[in-house]
């Protein structure tokens, strides 16, 4: 098999995980200006957004994959590993500061006392994990452009 296959899938999973995570960034601006009841309301629009976690999944998959298939080679082997490590980075960061404020806030329908500090470290994170992912995209191209093929003995 062919490792522009696993080369294609990493960099174009790993992209595709980017855009949630840039989406939060780019309005990340906008929404510091919101009052709190107006940022909840805002705060709706993620609903189903859970989904994007199976990007994130085949992205870490897909960089795993294209570090085995590129093993033999130092530089893209250690790209690869960079970029799943980096995706990796994104999910624990989810697990450990985004999943609670989302548990607190009922998926952002209850508004608790404590409101501001949970809004600055889900926004907060989210931004960091955009330039993580970012990152990760990088690393992903760059083992996949600096992989070379074998050049045949005779």
């Amino acid at each position: 098999m062919s490792i522009r296959i696993p080369q294609f899938l990493a960099i174009i999973l790993t992209v595709l995980a980017l855009v949630p995570g840039g989406a939060h960034l780019l309005e990340y601006c906008n929404k510091a200006k919101l009052e709190e009841l107006d940022y909840m309301t805002v705060q709706q629009i993620y609903s189903g957004w859970a989904f994007a976690g199976i990007v994130i999944i085949a992205a870490i998959a897909a960089n795993i994959w294209l570090a085995i298939r590129s093993r033999s080679q130092r530089l893209p082997f250690a790209f690869a590993c960079a970029a799943a490590a980096l995706i990796a980075a994104t999910l624990i960061t989810f697990f450990v500061w985004i999943y609670p404020a989302n548990q607190a806030t009922e998926q952002w329908t209850v508004m608790p006392d404590n409101l501001a500090p949970l809004r600055a470290q889900w926004e907060r994170t989210h931004a960091i994990n955009a330039v993580l992912t970012f990152l990760a995209v990088i690393a992903a191209v760059v083992a996949s452009l600096s992989w070379r093929p074998a050049i045949p003995h005779g």
